[in-house]
Parts: structure tokens; C-alpha cells; sequence
């Protein structure tokens, strides 16, 4: 029992030196509101409803990392004390990048878009490095995400809120642990948040009537949505107005 309650203690006390160290994460203020499954009643008039499968989203993945090159994003730092040398300081930034980096797949996770069980999920593979008060820490795991759709309707766009729900590392110190979990779960949070999932250029519609001299916009009133098994229906709700003498350019 006296073992049981060290450990337990030293765990608290670790988280609570890595947030002092590495703070703690920052809340933005995200745009929009949250995105509410479809009224039970049905759809509005001029809704027009999109089906995203899983297939879909696993090949525009694929293509990021076979075309793009993985995503990464830089660390923050903790820089050594002052009576650090220089030379030591910077033998140890070359073999450092500070920096978290998606993998395709890695600790038996492939990184993926699910749509179940009313959620849409995302496991999310990486590895990466760390400055930490000298010390350069190799890192790798899986971070387990849920995504929170959002709607804005002045900027006529749609966002994903990425909430990261555990972090689960592989060969890192159980000392260093907390550190690691506590800056890899920032980056996710401060770096990624939010995600422009769908513009207004690809929402809003300027349908040219020429016998009317005019032509009919189409801007997005609302958005609601559906997570099935394996695909996210999206039901997207249109207001129109006529606008004479004016014609889509292009």
C-alpha cells in the first residue's frame, strides 16, 4: 500500500510539474457554433444532403502522405539555464527538432477518419522529438481524437474541432511520461484547432439566370449532420435571393 500511494503521488506530482513547466493548454475561442444532428420532423426545403464514405477520406489521407509528405508541427521549447554553454546547446538543437510528426501508421495504429456509434474518430499515429532542459527525448505513440463538426454562418464555413481524448506513449521514461503527454496533447490542441474542413467557396452558389437578367445565390443557413457506420451524411440547408444585372464571373 505504501508503494501504491508513492507512486499514485508521483504521478500527481509529475503531471503538476509538467503543466507548470509546459503550461497549461490555452483555450481558444472556436468559431461557430456545434453542428446538431438533423431534426427528426426532416429537412427543410432546399436542403441538399452530401454522403463523405470512409473510403473517401482514407484516400484524401493517403494522398497527404504520399504527395504532401507527413504533417508535423514544431514543440515548444524549454531552453537551458542560462550557465549552459553555447557549444552544448547547439550540438544538441542539431539532433533535436522539437517538432511532432503524423505518421501513416505506427504502434500497431493505422491514422485514420471513423464515422461510428454517432462519432466521428480519429486515431492519430506520430513521433517525434523533444528539448527537455537539455535532454533530447524520442518519442513515439498514438493519440486517440474525437472531431467536433462547427458551423459559422457569417463565414459561411465549416470546422472541425479536434479534442484529443488520451495520448498512449511507447518507450518513454515513466519519468518523463507526464512531460511528453502534456506538450504532445498542447500540439495537437493549439496547433491543429481549427480545422477549415469546408469553405465558403465551396458552400455558396451563384446560379446565372440570363432569360432574367440576373442571377439566384444560394447561401448556407444551417448545417446539421449524421455519423453511420462508415460515412457522414452532411444536410445542408440553403436560403435564396435574386440579384438583377449581376452574373457569375468566370
Amino acid at each position: 500500500m505504501r508503494y501504491l500511494i508513492i507512486l499514485l503521488l508521483g504521478l500527481i506530482l509529475g503531471a503538476g510539474a509538467a503543466v507548470w513547466w509546459l503550461g497549461t493548454p490555452r483555450a481558444k475561442s472556436l468559431p461557430g457554433t456545434q453542428v446538431r444532428a438533423p431534426e427528426a420532423s426532416g429537412d427543410p426545403a432546399g436542403t441538399v444532403v452530401v454522403t463523405l464514405p470512409n473510403g473517401f477520406v482514407q484516400k484524401f489521407l493517403a494522398t497527404i502522405f504520399q504527395d504532401l509528405g507527413a504533417p508535423s508541427f514544431q514543440l515548444g521549447e524549454i531552453k537551458p539555464a542560462t550557465n549552459s554553454t553555447g557549444i552544448e546547446h547547439i550540438a544538441f538543437q542539431q539532433g533535436c527538432t522539437n517538432t511532432i510528426t503524423l505518421a501513416p501508421e505506427g504502434s500497431n495504429i493505422k491514422t485514420e477518419v471513423q464515422f461510428a456509434n454517432g462519432k466521428i474518430t480519429a486515431p492519430l499515429a506520430f513521433s517525434g522529438s523533444y528539448n527537455l532542459l537539455t535532454n533530447c527525448m524520442q518519442f513515439k505513440g498514438w493519440a486517440q481524437t474525437s472531431i467536433q463538426l462547427r458551423f459559422d454562418e457569417g463565414s459561411q464555413t465549416v470546422f472541425g474541432q479536434v479534442d484529443v481524448e488520451g495520448v498512449n506513449l511507447e518507450g518513454v521514461n515513466p519519468v518523463a511520461n507526464n512531460f511528453v503527454t502534456v506538450f504532445v496533447r498542447n500540439a495537437i490542441d493549439q496547433r491543429v484547432n481549427p480545422l477549415e474542413l469546408i469553405k465558403a467557396a465551396q458552400l455558396q452558389l451563384m446560379i446565372p439566370v440570363k432569360a432574367s437578367n440576373g442571377a439566384v445565390k444560394a447561401r448556407v443557413k444551417d448545417v446539421r449532420a449524421e455519423m453511420l457506420e462508415g460515412s457522414l451524411k452532411m444536410h445542408i440547408s440553403y436560403e435564396f435571393s435574386g440579384t438583377r444585372g449581376q452574373q457569375p464571373q468566370g
